[in-house]
């Protein structure tokens, strides 16, 4: 109806030669126009200001995830490593350490604990646009920094070292099975998606069992040079992880804020 009256009108004016109101009439159509375009970009904008907060939100129970995953991942290759000095000192014939801790030692220094997440799904969901819409400049820094990171050096194949590999070619089949099943990854309380190592582990073998495979470790001297190598790629890994963990607790305390 009203498109129509400016229509009739301009039709009158230019018959009647008006020229006054044939322009007066044209800037109020190219007005509203314009602020009819206005309105509709400002409403998609707030849309897509809101859907990013939204998006922000989603995406904490995730950044926690990794700050958990960060979190375990000390505590067990603290556990590893701890292992691996009483495999060390059972090379060493060391007095303090029997025959099974030896045994059990030298398999539980050889398990690892990677990273099972990836940054795709938020490139995904924050590309372009989303990311634009994000008014503070160092939150949008800090997640765009975490998704084009490189994730893979903290992927499993990062520590799965041949001493993984060679360790399990001495230990009997039913002693490293009971290892995984006695003393095996465990995932803490309440953290299903987490994993544990224990840090102690009592098998139910005769001691001649213990004393076997005990002799057989050492007989591969190499192996003490594989579990080095294994014990820096450990060391390495956790080095690489400090600049994505301070990351990641940055980007998740500025998330925060802004609630």
């Amino acid at each position: 109806m009203k498109s129509g009256g400016i229509l009739h009108r301009v039709g009158t004016a230019l018959r009647t030669q008006n020229w006054t109101a044939v322009a007066i009439e044209l800037v109020i159509v190219i007005v509203g126009v314009f602020i009819g375009t206005q309105v509709s970009n400002w409403n998609q904008q707030r849309l897509e200001k809101h859907q990013t907060e939204v998006l922000l939100v989603q995406l904490q129970p995730e950044l926690r995830n990794f700050i958990d995953f960060y979190d375990s991942a000390k505590v067990y290759y603290g556990t590893t490593s701890a292992y691996a000095r009483t495999a060390f000192q059972g090379w060493e014939h060391g007095p303090k350490v029997t025959d099974e801790q030896f045994v059990i030692s030298a398999y539980q220094a050889s398990q690892i604990y990677g990273l099972g997440m990836n940054a795709g799904n938020w490139t995904l969901v924050f590309g372009g646009q989303q990311l634009r819409n994000i008014d503070d400049l160092e939150l949008r820094k800090g997640l765009s920094l975490l998704m084009t990171n490189d994730f893979s050096y903290l992927d499993n194949k990062v520590v799965d070292t041949p001493y993984r590999e060679h360790i399990r070619r001495v230990i009997p089949e039913d002693i490293q099975e009971a290892i995984r099943t006695t003393c095996g990854d465990r995932p803490p309380a309440g953290k299903p998606l987490l994993l544990l190592l224990p840090g102690t582990c009592d098998l139910d073998f005769p001691p001649e069992r213990f004393r076997a495979v005990a002799a057989a470790l050492r007989a591969r001297p190499q192996l003490i040079e594989d579990l080095r190598w294994h014990q820096s790629a450990v060391a390495a890994y956790l080095a690489n992880m400090i600049p994505l963990e301070s990351e990641t607790r940055d980007l998740l305390t500025r998330i925060e804020a802004r609630k």
